[in-house]
């Protein structure tokens, strides 16, 4: 299978053909959630990035494993090696099992990603269902001269690793200046060095967490579950790995360090991470205490919030920009997305009212319409420019809109093509999806049966040259908010909000 699709490494700076190692196969790991409180919008940003990443490429008829883990061990508070595991924590503030307060949280995650219309992995694997698997990777990693107990924990030797090969590949950072940027912790007396980072943790008495070990009761380190668990489900080697740019370092940088000093080679073979999203120019985060959540999203409860927007509205908002572009968050943009998707999604229905009367198109539509798929497959393949395919669909609505309104004509065949690439490129890839006022989606289909009940009605009133009534039902209808609008193919009709 010959690709044009071109992604950005972020391993090795630019732009790359995409050739899966084991081609029309292809696996993939994005890190996934920390279950300990409720998703927000920093969570919606790689989700929506890779599950675009992850239809276009099954569009291009790769078979694709897609595994996205859930972190329920819980990182720790200050530091990835050092403080108060944040899962248990909650947990003891609560009163509850830690394994209750994770699966809350992993089933709100869940919830939201549904209403942002994101296809659930292929795989979903738990911190806490691989700690075997974890302490095989410490052990691996300790029997090649890579690793040290010190006091029932297992430290990374990053100096030892350096000599051999290299730390600091995926963020450019030498070995001296992290050390350098390591700060003074508790504990840090068990390190070697203060750069080296924890595979395992002995647990103190009132860690909650824990499971036995050759070594200690304790729990794993942060970075050793996307390794175990990547190599468990997509083999030794395999071809996308993807997060927030905030894992490059230190997270991803330990994953390619632990991959490679427990197999003597390298993991995986494009990195590839969005960019953040910003609140006045500060990374949106829990840590920042600044953060959004998908809930307060869509209901508008928020003081930094105007008014409620659905999920297709961050769908929206988050696939205008590249992925690898900040994103800075403002009421305006999100009232901009807002506008944008019901301009596309409206586009999209007047254009399945539409039926072709004529044997030929004029010159500007059948341009347009015979060169917007090959565009938008050049955006999708030149490292997922979302922003250009909205901007061709946009270019698309404009020629929908002069057809409703007789000021351009279309034969069938450029019809039909217009139509599936509307709804390729919108909704299978982007995976945008029509919303309507009301969240009963029975009662809605119901009430558009009504509406098109009344037009049918108009329309007898017109054959019987009755056109009292059939002005009547129109002005009523625009009354209560309904635009309806005749064309010489029939009638189309809108909700206005």
């Amino acid at each position: 299978m010959e690709s044009k699709l071109v992604i950005y490494n972020t391993l090795t700076r630019q732009k790359e053909r995409f050739e899966p190692i084991n081609a029309p196969h292809v696996g993939m790991y994005v890190c996934g959630p920390t279950v300990y409180g409720d998703p927000h919008l920093g969570h919606a940003r790689p989700a929506i990035t890779f599950d675009v990443v992850f239809r276009y490429l099954k569009h291009l008829g790769y078979k694709v494993r897609y595994v996205r883990n859930i972190t329920d061990v819980g990182h720790l508070e200050h530091d990835a090696d050092e403080g108060e595991d944040k899962i248990a924590k909650k947990a003891r503030l609560e009163q509850l099992e830690p394994m209750e307060i994770a699966q809350y949280y992993t089933n709100r995650y869940h919830q939201a990603m549904d209403m942002l219309n994101v296809l659930r992995p292929s795989i979903e694997p738990h911190a806490t269902g691989h700690i075997i698997e974890q302490q095989q990777l410490v052990q691996q990693i300790m029997d090649r001269g890579f690793a040290y107990e010190s006091n029932g924990s297992i430290y990374f030797d990053i100096e030892a690793y350096n000599k051999q090969y290299k730390y600091g590949i995926l963020s450019g950072r030498s070995l001296e200046n992290i050390k350098d940027e390591s700060r003074e912790l508790a504990g840090v007396g068990e390190k070697r060095n203060q750069a080296d980072f924890a595979l395992w943790k002995k647990a103190q008495p009132e860690h909650i967490m824990r499971w036995p070990s050759p070594w200690s009761d304790g729990f794993p380190g942060w970075h050793c579950e996307c390794t175990a668990m990547g190599r468990k489900y997509l083999g030794e080697t395999f071809d996308i790995h993807g997060g927030g740019m905030d894992l490059v370092f230190p997270h991803h940088e330990c994953e390619i360090a632990q991959a490679t000093a427990s197999m003597g080679h390298q993991a995986v073979k494009y990195w590839m991470h969005n960019n953040m999203l910003t609140i006045n120019g500060q990374k949106m985060g829990k840590s920042y205490n600044n953060f959004i959540t998908l809930e307060q999203f869509f209901t508008g409860n928020h003081p930094l919030l105007e008014k409620a927007y659905s999920p297709m509205t961050i769908r929206f908002f988050v696939l205008s920009a590249h992925y690898r572009g900040t994103v800075d968050f403002s009421n305006e943009a999100l009232v901009a997305a807002e506008r944008g998707l019901e301009k596309l999604m409206n586009a999209i229905a007047d254009l399945d009212r539409l039926s072709s009367m004529t044997s030929q198109c004029d010159v500007e539509t059948e341009k347009l319409v015979k060169s917007l798929r090959e565009k938008c497959y050049d955006a999708m393949n030149d490292d997922f420019a979302t922003p250009q395919v909205i901007s061709y669909l946009f270019e698309a609505c404009t020629v929908v809109n002069k057809l409703i309104d007789h000021k351009a004509t279309i034969c069938a065949d450029c019809l039909k093509e217009l139509k599936e690439v509307m709804h390729l490129f919108a909704e299978d890839i982007l995976g945008l999806k029509a919303e309507k006022s009301g969240t009963n989606d029975e009662r809605e289909a119901a009430f558009g049966k009504v509406v098109d009940m009344v037009l049918e009605l108009r329309a007898k009133a017109k054959a019987d040259k009755d056109w009292a009534t059939s002005d009547k039902i129109r002005d009523e209808l625009a009354a209560a908010g309904f635009e309806v609008k005749d064309t010489k193919d029939g009638v189309t009709w809108k909700l206005n909000k």
